[in-house]
């Protein structure tokens, strides 16, 4: 009797255990936590201070609003209130642009520009327009303002309040007609026989060189030949304009469909095209105001304009054709009495990136810098997709940039008269953000340095040397210094804890207490009855020797159930495996959720993530698929080999380029996973962007190969777990056409284990909370059916 009620009771609680697992063990709800802020607190975002140093005004929503106020910290007070709307509304810009003195500052706010004086913090209004003024900018030595208006550049006069336009624009001139032979010689006979013609020509002449002197007063007229006129900027001394035309070529582009829209009918959405492009072409000009000339930027003398890339010895028997690689231009970044300009330029086939020293008296540049890889250029501060960071150094003898040339993003300087650059830090980790203090005698940057999942605020002197670190709050530090650089502002986060604002002295101005002091607190409370879990960041090995970071998440031993989840984190050149609250951090709720209900869960920064160099950040070129894919590949291996993972109980699942990964691992490695979800992937990068995608493929009619074996669509018939698409109807980013091809060659190729849920109001970045909870609920229940036998 003892015996059988043993085994009544051991039945009784594994079959409870059983039932229990068909739903959700976890106290989570998975339509809770896909509130996202709503569930978890709205959190403070764009912090800046008044010029005086005494309010921190910031974006919040602690109230849960339909969206953000702007709310201020007074230092003195410590208190924190709403600013009111029409308070707000005439706040000064986050965006300043100074005067050399630093007395003064202009900005664009609402289509107008407004001048701010630095000391009282108060601004007066230049335009009131309903035209859109923007771009302003000091010039006449800080007598003037410049801006942008209908796409010309005009310059108001602080003292007098003179508004003066400096640029005429024209797609073309009117020319005089031409006659031939024939009607030339009667023209000229005409005149020769009757005294009235004669007369009144002269008199036309005579009128056209009045009207010759009148326009030497106006604006010299510029043809653009329909170009579009971009970069239009005036040097500080006043004396030049500089300006770029840029001719786009008319692509094809995607038409998206809505389906559910408020008039009921079908409604077409424009939306980009495809990789490929025909290259859009730059030249930058010089207008030289006193003297009416315009000339070009000579840009012929660069190193490398002939380079024909590695990729093209794949391809003996094709031309490769490239006849103008000068991509687009950024700057010119001026001295200080605007003699002398710096460029940042880049190919239009990504693999160089130049900085050259402009004469504007003559258009001609001089090379200075020129960056160059096999692969693409990138990292911190060396710029995507336009300029990156650079600027003179307080002598206006040298500038400084980013540059990746040890294989990590690294500051710079450069004399210009030895045209050496000298490396101010160094070491495998990456610099963010770098800048000069206000008396200019050190530098202020964020660097990863004590480990690639962890940024820290630092300080050190203009030439180098030793750094001080300026915030110890393990995590993610975003750092906003007050005007007097006495204080500092911080948006910090940690794996668990959601980003938060707070304040602390700077040391090195103050030498007062280094503790930063919490001033928001924006959690809910139902956020905060959960105990999150802190996931541990670990390295494996992979298969080629590589160092792989990554979040693993473990389950309790009483609850494990030996199966695991692996995230893919979406962007590529992302980072993910980190320390502080993720972007993804819906997921990472998720991921909580999966392991209350005994799941491994293992988020990994694969081959092209962000923070590990350029190699890693290159380690995808010509083969998206590849690496990145073996990465999860050997993280699947990992998990079975040292943490007890039974290797057919394995899941993958992510969004975008998550989601291409997750498509690549059911098609080419079904061995490893058993189930996956691919959210918003894209299924063939023929059909993606070029901005992105060229930069990592090249172009298909040049580089078919890599496209060919990067793209799943390719690889559809190695599907053999059970796979679920997911994807918007109005995405404009990854086209949901993109899906409806691979759902077509799956039909054709006879598979029968997947299945495809669409969202037909939502784009790449999905908005609406049913949506999530809808996404992640199918997600769920497929892991649960496919790993573990859950129906």
């Amino acid at each position: 009797m003892g015996r059988f009620f043993t085994l009544l009771v051991l039945f009784l609680i594994t079959f409870n255990s059983l039932l229990a697992q068909k739903g959700n063990n976890s106290t989570l709800k998975i339509k809770d936590i896909m509130q996202g802020d709503d569930f978890v607190g709205h959190r403070p975002s764009s912090p800046y201070w008044s010029t005086d140093g005494q309010t921190l005004y910031f974006d919040w929503n602690p109230d849960g609003a339909l969206s953000d106020s702007i709310y201020a910290y007074s230092v003195n007070s410590k208190d924190i209130k709403k600013v009111q709307f029409l308070e707000a509304n005439a706040l000064p810009s986050s965006r300043l642009t100074y005067n050399q003195a630093k007395t003064e500052a202009v900005y664009s706010k609402n289509g107008d520009i407004f001048l701010l004086n630095i000391d009282t913090y108060t601004s007066k209004p230049i335009t009131k327009t309903q035209s859109r003024e923007s771009n302003p900018h000091f010039t006449d030595n800080g007598k003037s303002i410049a801006f942008e208006k209908d796409g010309g550049l005009f310059t108001w006069n602080i003292a007098s309040g003179l508004l003066e336009q400096k640029t005429q624009f024209v797609k073309s001139k009117e020319k005089e007609p031409q006659r031939d032979t024939k009607d030339e010689w009667l023209y000229q006979d005409q005149l020769g026989i009757f005294d009235v013609l004669q007369e009144r020509k002269a008199k036309r002449d005579a009128g056209k060189e009045i009207s010759k002197k009148l326009e030497a007063l106006e604006p010299l007229e510029i043809e653009t030949k329909g170009k579009r006129v971009i970069s239009l900027q005036i040097d500080p001394s006043g004396s030049y304009i500089t300006y770029v035309l840029m001719d786009r070529p008319e692509s094809k582009g995607t038409i998206v469909p809505h389906f559910v829209t408020e008039s009921g009918y079908t409604e077409d959405q424009n939306t980009r095209s495809k990789v490929g492009n025909e290259p859009t072409q730059y030249e930058m000009f010089v207008y030289d105001i006193k003297n009416r000339k315009n000339y070009p930027v000579v840009l012929d003398n660069l190193e490398g304009l002939d380079y024909v890339p590695e990729y093209t010895k794949d391809y003996p028997d094709k031309t490769y054709e490239n006849e103008d690689r000068i991509g687009f231009i950024n700057g010119p970044t001026w001295n200080t009495d605007g003699s002398k300009g710096i460029l940042d330029i880049q190919a239009n086939d990504y693999k160089d990136r130049w900085i050259v020293l402009l004469d504007p008296k003559t258009g001609k540049v001089e090379q200075l810098d020129r960056q160059h890889d096999e692969a693409w250029i990138g990292g911190p501060g060396i710029g995507r997709w336009s300029g990156g960071s650079l600027g003179w150094m307080p002598d206006d003898k040298s500038i400084w940039f980013m540059s990746e040339k040890t294989g990590y993003s690294h500051l710079y300087t450069m004399s210009l008269n030895s045209k050496k650059a000298k490396a101010l830090t160094s070491g495998e980790f990456e610099i963010y953000g770098a800048s000069l203090s206000k008396d200019n005698s050190r530098w202020y940057f964020t660097s990863n340095k004590t480990h690639p999942g962890d940024r820290q605020f630092y300080t050190m002197h203009l030439k180098g040397g030793k750094w001080e670190k300026l915030t110890n709050m393990i995590g993610r530090n975003d750092v906003v210094l007050s005007p007097n650089e006495e204080k500092v502002a911080i948006l910090y986060s940690y794996s668990n804890k959601p980003t938060e604002l707070f304040i602390q002295n700077n040391p090195i101005e103050t030498g007062g207490n280094q503790q930063a002091v919490q001033i928001t607190k924006s959690n809910s409370d139902d956020f905060n009855a959960y105990k999150w879990k802190d996931p541990e960041i670990i390295t494996f090995k992979a298969s080629d020797g590589a160092e792989v970071h990554a979040r693993l998440y473990q389950p309790e031993s009483s609850v494990k159930n030996k199966a695991a989840v692996i995230f893919v984190h979406g962007a590529g050149y992302l980072q993910n495996a980190h320390k502080w609250w993720s972007s993804y951090f819906r997921e990472y709720m998720f991921h909580n959720l999966l392991v209350d209900n005994g799941y491994t869960v293992l988020d990994i920064d694969y081959r092209g993530s962000a923070g590990y160099g350029r190699d890693w950040r290159t380690g995808i070129y010509r083969h998206m698929g590849g690496k990145d894919l073996s990465d999860q590949v050997d993280g699947a291996k990992m998990l079975v080999d040292e943490y007890g993972i039974d290797a057919d109980k394995i899941g993958i699942y992510g969004g975008s380029y998550g989601g291409f990964i997750t498509l690549m691992g059911m098609f080419n490695a079904p061995e490893t996973f058993s189930t996956g979800g691919a959210i918003r992937s894209v299924g063939d990068w023929a059909t993606y962007n070029h901005g992105y995608t060229a930069r990592i493929l090249n172009t298909p009619a040049t580089d078919s190969l890599a496209y060919k074996r990067s793209s799943p669509i390719y690889f559809a018939d190695g599907l053999q777990g059970d796979l679920l698409i997911l994807h918007g109807m109005v995405d404009d980013n990854v086209h949901f056409q993109d899906m409806v091809r691979l759902s077509q060659r799956l039909i054709e190729l006879g598979k029968e284990n997947w299945e495809m849920a669409v969202y037909p109001v939502e784009r790449h970045g999905f908005v609406e909370p049913s949506s999530w909870t809808d996404e992640y609920t199918r997600i769920f229940k497929l892991f649960q059916k496919s790993l573990l036998g859950i129906e």
